[in-house]
């Protein structure tokens, strides 16, 4: 079984996020952070990420960020103008890894409603047995959404692989007990993947491919 990231992993999303969150913050009448913070938090839940990025505001103010960030997104994707494109190669990956019998599933920090959008524009919906999301569990990288992915595929930890762009991907992962292998595609380094327990990290699909035969030929 592979379990994906979304954002970062599967797609290619942090123009639209640091967008959001610099519009909510202006509108909340603060002073947007950084994109490159914004870039290191994608992959936490939404609430999460703005409590890191802003750790001084108080409950309601981090709640009025958190829903101008809501809004202004939905509002781009209504809009049309969301651009969430799909890496290089990870369209066929995924076909691969299905046909030849893979169980897949995502565990994502995205919502319910963003996650659904993002697959069907990308005609990838179907591929996957189990989607997990914020809107559901705690935030990475508390092993919540990935241990229920597991449990809805019928698969057990040493069964399965998490594979994800960021740290909080790999802290999950080992919090679950599932092997993890990073892509050095995304928003952390690959020093801080395998830092955080990555078993290897890809530089391109082509590679992950290979890593995850070479992790399923000896299991650990």
């Amino acid at each position: 079984m592979a379990v994906f990231d979304c954002d970062g992993t599967l797609v290619d999303g942090q123009a639209d996020v640091c967008w959001a969150m610099e519009r909510a913050f202006i509108r909340a009448g603060l002073l947007p952070p950084e994109p490159a913070l914004v870039r290191r938090m994608v992959g936490l839940s939404l609430t999460v990420a703005v409590r890191e990025l802003a750790p001084g505001l108080d409950e309601g103010k981090a709640r009025e960020v958190t829903e101008f960030y809501k809004s202004s997104f939905r509002a781009r994707r209504e809009e049309g103008l969301l651009d969430e494109p799909l890496f290089d190669g990870i369209a066929e990956l995924l076909a691969r890894l299905h046909e030849a019998g893979w169980s897949l599933a995502v565990a994502t920090g995205k919502s319910d409603r963003g996650l659904a959008a993002c697959l069907a524009v990308h005609g990838i919906a179907d591929l996957f047995v189990s989607l997990q999301t914020a809107d559901r569990h705690p935030s990475k990288p508390h092993p919540a959404m990935l241990e229920a992915a597991l449990f809805e595929a019928g698969a057990q930890p040493e069964e399965a692989v998490m594979i994800g762009d960021t740290s909080f991907d790999m802290q999950m992962a080992a919090a679950a007990r599932v092997p993890a292998i990073g892509v050095a595609w995304g928003y952390h380094d690959a020093s801080e993947l395998l830092a955080t327990g990555a078993r290897g990290v890809a530089g391109t699909a082509a590679e992950l491919a290979e890593l995850l035969a070479e992790l399923l030929e000896r299991p650990s």
